[in-house]
């Protein structure tokens, strides 16, 4: 028992090692780490080395944990400041958008494969959630405006909900009534009322509470979103939503050792994400794989260029959003591994021929990852709306920060920018913010009021919290203007 012990452990350390590794591997090729994740996967199942796993319910439980865990992380991590500006695009998105996408998901479905109204609709439903940790590692390498990566984030955080209410109605296989629209409200309004419960009462307890470890306050944060998401699947509501919207609450409160608890849920996230990516394609059958390519294809061409950008126009046009803006969020909905997990639920309730949904979708994410995740970059320069430079968050996993309120910001001086030539001097930070560290050609030095700033430059900011936005403001306005930003109306201000 203890030797089987040691190889089943030494196995799960290895594939997480390779997985670490080819984070980086993916960041450099530009596509979401994913895909190597499910290649782990797959090469580990029966075609590769043997090893046999069909069992459909132990993946969709496993699969709702870690989308669970990725939804906490990303509540955690997400600046409220950054997004309140996209919130109401941002909820339309998550739920007009999702019934938009299943409605012409399914009709065209329909009418191509002459499938039944039911199972029609229940591959659009399947199809219309975006993926938080495959959007999100693609627009690591894309600089755009905050009102578009807002929009996404709250997207991709809040979708899941509503695309995992209608694939569970769909799936059970009961009649469809009047008051099913009415029940999807109330499950998702219950829901955000039970995380933001949860996430108030999670800072009270958390800020009045005298741990004696500081490793017990990340491990309590993240068991305060748990713990709505049990109480939302209990209340009959949204257990997702409710998991996603406290930890948001939780993430922008001023939590006791937050830095700590930020640093924890990102490895969480990152190591639920491995092993959620890792399971689905240890589940996949590549056997199975060449009857899904033509229906796989199929569905992903109408999702790509017909449901996406019909749900995106119909959902964002009240707002006035520009149509390069809509194009690109149309072309940023990535699907991931959230399809996958919620393809396996019409196998547990015994759907007819739910496994070609499952490798119709395994096969679409795979190729539209590839294909969009590779040309996003690209395609937000084609639109105007790729920019350069610009104030950026590090991590920094450092105590002190949160007992003197501050924060490190980096930045560096892109190509073309107009800061190239400002004196340090002249970049006029505001009080509570001072630079500590330039980086020039991999040398680093201590920087004077008299020293000029030139391309590919690297910044070290520390900043209180109070000066963050500013300072942040002046950096982008400085790039964009030059020294004389002020005199010439740029402000920095985020789009």
């Amino acid at each position: 028992m203890a030797q089987e012990l040691a190889v089943v452990l030494g196995a799960v350390a290895a594939v997480l090692i390779v997985s670490v590794v080819a984070v980086r591997v993916s960041v450099r090729l530009g596509f979401p780490s994913l895909l190597l994740y499910l290649a782990i996967g797959v090469l580990l199942g029966e075609s590769g080395f043997g090893i046999e796993f069909e069992n459909a319910q132990l993946t969709e439980s496993l699969g709702l944990a870690a989308l669970v865990l990725i939804l906490t992380e990303g509540g955690l991590t997400t600046r409220w400041t950054e997004v309140r500006k996209s919130l109401w695009p941002g909820v339309v998105l998550s739920t007009v958008a999702v019934a938009v996408s299943i409605v012409v998901t399914g009709a065209v479905l329909h009418l191509i494969f002459d499938f039944d109204w039911r199972i029609a609709f229940l591959w659009g439903a399947v199809l219309a959630s975006t993926d938080a940790a495959a959007v999100f590692s693609v627009l690591r390498n894309v600089s755009v405006s905050r009102r578009l990566v807002g929009a996404l984030e709250l997207e991709s955080g809040m979708n899941d909900a509503a695309a995992y209410l209608v694939v569970v109605l769909l799936a059970s296989g009961s009649a469809a009534t009047w008051l099913d629209p009415f029940i999807a409200v109330y499950e998702l309004v219950v829901g955000a009322l039970i995380g933001l419960t949860f996430g108030w009462f999670g800072v009270y307890a958390l800020r009045r509470s005298a741990l004696p470890a500081t490793g017990l306050y990340p491990l309590a944060t993240v068991a305060v979103s748990v713990l709505a998401f049990s109480a939302g699947s209990f209340a009959h509501a949204s257990g997702l939503l409710a998991a996603y919207v406290a930890s948001l609450v939780l993430g922008n409160s001023k939590l006791p050792h937050r830095n700590d608890t930020l640093s924890f849920a990102e490895g969480l996230g990152w190591l639920s994400q491995i092993g959620l990516f890792v399971l689905l394609g240890l589940f996949m059958s590549p056997n199975r794989l060449l009857d899904a390519v033509v229906p796989g294809l199929v569905a992903g061409i109408v999702v790509t260029f017909l449901a996406r950008p019909i749900s995106v126009a119909v959902s964002l046009t009240p707002f006035r959003m520009p149509w390069r803006e809509q194009a690109f969020l149309s072309w940023a909905g990535l699907r991931g591994a959230v399809p996958i997990v919620l393809a396996m639920i019409p196998i547990t309730e015994g759907v007819p021929d739910a496994e070609q949904l499952v490798d119709a979708v395994f096969v679409l994410v795979i190729v539209l990852t590839i294909v969009q995740g590779s040309t996003l970059p690209l395609f937000a320069k084609v639109l105007g709306l790729a920019k350069p430079g610009g104030a950026r968050e590090i991590s920094v996993d450092a105590a002190p920060l949160d007992e003197l309120g501050a924060v490190l910001l980096t930045f560096t001086v892109p190509a073309g920018s107009r800061m190239h030539g400002v004196y340090l001097r002249e970049l006029r930070l505001p009080a509570g913010a001072t630079i500590s560290l330039l980086v020039r050609d991999g040398v680093g030095h201590t920087p004077a009021p008299t020293t000029r700033m030139q391309e590919k430059d690297q910044l070290l900011v520390v900043a209180t919290e109070q000066a963050r936005s500013e300072t942040e403001q002046r950096i982008r306005a400085v790039d964009r203007a030059g020294r004389f930003a002020r005199w010439r109306g740029e402000t920095g201000a985020e789009d």
